[in-house]
């Protein structure tokens, strides 16, 4: 590999130029940039198209379902009746 340094200096020299004078928006439009390229990926960028195939499209939902609780079992309350014990004289 040809390491000529009267070739490289200079862009070197730019690079870190670049780097220390636009180095926050640089670093700022790669992060959106990959966020982009991510949703792409995800989407189906990378999926092979093939014109015999029909276009199918798929949704993603999301149901929730809220969990009531059961309503309280009736309280059935007994009153003591001392003619029912057998123990009356």
């Amino acid at each position: 590999m040809n390491l000529n340094p009267t070739v490289l200096d200079p862009v070197f020299h730019f690079l870190d130029w670049i780097i220390s004078e636009w180095g926050v928006y640089l670093f700022l439009a790669f992060v959106w940039l990959s966020l982009i390229l991510i949703a792409w990926i995800f989407s189906g960028g990378l999926r092979r198209k093939f014109s015999s195939q029909p276009h199918v499209s798929a949704g993603i939902g999301i149901i929730i379902q809220l969990h009531k609780p059961a309503p309280p079992e009736e309280i059935i309350i007994h009153e003591y009746d001392p003619s029912d014990d057998g123990t009356d004289l």
